[in-house]
């Protein structure tokens, strides 16, 4: 009642505002969010989800607005395309408010047509002011989000058992590596909206092979033994790729949902490369699969009560996983519900759980740099939790600067402070610094010891490596082009120097007039090297750029017209060992 009560409020204050709001704001779809970044607005609102496509029952509601099939249908396409990541799939809330009938009919068409117009200060785009929404489709979101929300199909070990393929079986595999790559330098690319990956050879900077995949790949995660490559896309279908091959490609595949963002492997002593397991966003539960041919196993729900109002949540969305280096257990980070779980896979027919509370929204992150301890961002809760993954405990929950979007995260040894692992923000400019040594360092663990200041908000990606003295920092959210198309270096002996500005775009020498954002710094293996994606529009030119770390000037640019859309690269060897 109080979510209603504080929701109905914003309502009622935007049915306020005057119709006559100036059309200078029209063009800008954050301009009437004084109080939210704009980096924050453009990632809540982007990213449409795959289950746009799926088809769902229509519960007809006699008290809701008459809406025929397909304006139903219309609707629901775009709820999932620019609404579900905030309000959730089944619109009971998430990091947005709920959405549901018993809210929604309350407050009737008139009011929500002004509030999708119009936003809130609250984080709710304008979506009609921005022109992002015409005022038929206004009109049509105001409808639809009185209906019964309609329920996507669950997703079963029968239904991923449909999906898989074995397309090379592992007897039928090279028993010796194939080729002359060195494979721990390749870096597998995602391109996101090509559904595909590019493996490029590290030493040459050339292609070895494009491999159709999901869509919009979310990350790309090696086998302990560094043979074997898994990825995953928007969409939940998992691929593995042997790089054993004369040409690197797919030996096996599978669907494991109909959303998802995770996969992992086995490392633990004695488990190398024995399982693979995946978690989905819908439906909410993980798969453990065998390692080698990603045959189904055992599936697990998610759905459970938050850490928080220990109330219960439908659909608590799997973020990140990790595999431990101390047991054989997976860190499976559960957004909704603020846990984290502590898998164990030595036994998966009597599988034991550790749940591990600590705030909502869980979301990435990485390892310290004795990876015994995991620090994952509680983005909307604007903390930082660390996982002891030796003793199965909460070892600190940090609070930090607005929405902490680490990746993997950034350790190196601050002159000051010592061991540190380090996030930027997408919220706002800061850095959070935050100690990671309890022995010798006890007085700095776990906690807040410095906020650097970044180019601005908008922040994805934090980088460095143990070879380096260099700290990057991507701002490919910023609503400013200059900062989107450059990115932030630190030298980690100096920081009272501030940053240098690196033109990774202007670098790239690209020829059109796309959108040119720099994300994600990764390293190559020996650290002397920092590959950058310049990240533009499925029709337009995109490319790579790699930067001599040592002098911080411009090393080479890959160019391909294969390079559509270029986002993630994770080199085999930091992947393999968790090296950040």
């Amino acid at each position: 009642m109080k979510t209603s009560r504080t929701w109905g409020a914003s309502i009622i204050a935007l049915a306020a505002l005057p119709l006559a709001i100036s059309h200078a704001f029209a063009a800008d779809p954050v301009a009437d969010h004084k109080d939210v970044p704009a980096a924050e607005v453009k990632y809540e609102g982007a990213g449409g989800s795959p289950l746009a496509g799926v088809e769902m029952h229509q519960d007809v509601n006699p008290k809701a607005p008459p809406m025929t099939k397909a304006e139903f249908d219309q609707a629901r396409k775009i709820y999932f395309q620019r609404c579900a990541g905030c309000h959730g799939v089944l619109r009971k809330g998430a990091t947005g408010k709920p959405l549901t009938p018993d809210i929604t009919l309350e407050r009737g068409t008139e009011y929500l047509k002004t509030f999708i117009t119009y936003g809130s200060p609250a984080g709710m785009p304008n979506w009609g002011t921005s022109g992002e929404l015409s005022a038929d489709e206004v009109d049509l979101m105001a409808r639809y989000v009185q209906q019964t929300p309609p329920t996507p199909p669950e997703y079963s070990l029968a239904d991923m058992k449909a999906t898989w393929k074995v397309i090379v079986p592992p007897e039928q595999r090279p028993t010796k590596k194939m080729n002359s790559y060195d494979i721990s330098n390749i870096f597998s690319t995602t391109l996101r909206d090509a559904g595909q990956v590019a493996l490029i050879d590290g030493d040459t900077k050339k292609i070895i092979n494009v491999v159709n995949t999901g869509y919009a790949v979310h990350i790309s995660r090696m086998s302990a033994s560094g043979r074997y490559l898994y990825v995953i896309g928007r969409d939940a279908k998992v691929d593995m790729i042997d790089l054993w091959m004369k040409v690197p490609d797919k030996v096996a595949e599978i669907r494991v949902g109909l959303e998802a963002r995770s996969v992992e492997t086995s490392k633990f002593k004695g488990y190398e490369d024995k399982y693979a397991v995946a978690g989905t966003y819908w439906p909410p539960q993980y798969v453990i699969m065998k390692g080698d041919t990603l045959e189904p196993l055992k599936v697990v729900s998610t759905r459970g009560m938050t850490v928080d109002t220990q109330e219960y949540h439908p659909e608590p969305r799997v973020a990140s996983i990790v595999a431990s280096h101390f047991k054989p257990e997976f860190v499976i980070n559960v957004k909704e519900t603020g846990k984290s779980l502590m898998v164990d896979y030595s036994d998966i027919d009597n599988l034991k759980t550790v749940s591990i509370g600590s705030a909502r929204f869980l979301h990435d992150g990485g390892f310290d740099s004795t990876l015994r301890y995991f620090l994952v961002a509680a983005n909307k809760s604007n903390k930082i939790a660390v996982i002891d993954t030796k003793t199965d405990k909460l070892a600190g929950l940090v609070d930090v600067g607005k929405i902490p979007h680490p990746g993997r995260g950034a350790n190196f040894i601050h002159p000051k402070y010592g061991p540190v692992w380090a996030t930027g923000d997408l919220g706002d400019d800061g850095i959070a610094v935050i100690g990671t040594d309890p022995v010798k360092h006890k007085q700095n663990a776990w906690k807040l010891v410095d906020t650097l200041k970044s180019q601005g908000g908008g922040a994805l990606f934090i980088k460095t490596h143990p070879k380096s003295h260099h700290l990057y920092v991507d701002n490919p959210l910023n609503p400013d082009a200059k900062v989107s198309q450059s990115v932030a270096v630190y030298d980690i002996n100096n920081f009272k120097a501030g940053f240098k500005v690196l033109p990774i775009a202007e670098w790239a020498g690209l020829k059109d007039d796309g959108a040119k954002r720099v994300v994600q710094p990764e390293y190559n293996k020996a650290g002397d090297e920092v590959w950058f994606s310049v990240w533009s529009a499925k029709n337009k030119e995109s490319a790579i750029v790699v930067v001599n770390d040592k002098t911080l000037e411009l090393k080479t640019v890959i160019k391909d017209p294969r390079l559509i859309t270029p986002t993630g690269k994770f080199n085999v060897h930091n992947t393999q060992h968790d090296v950040y």
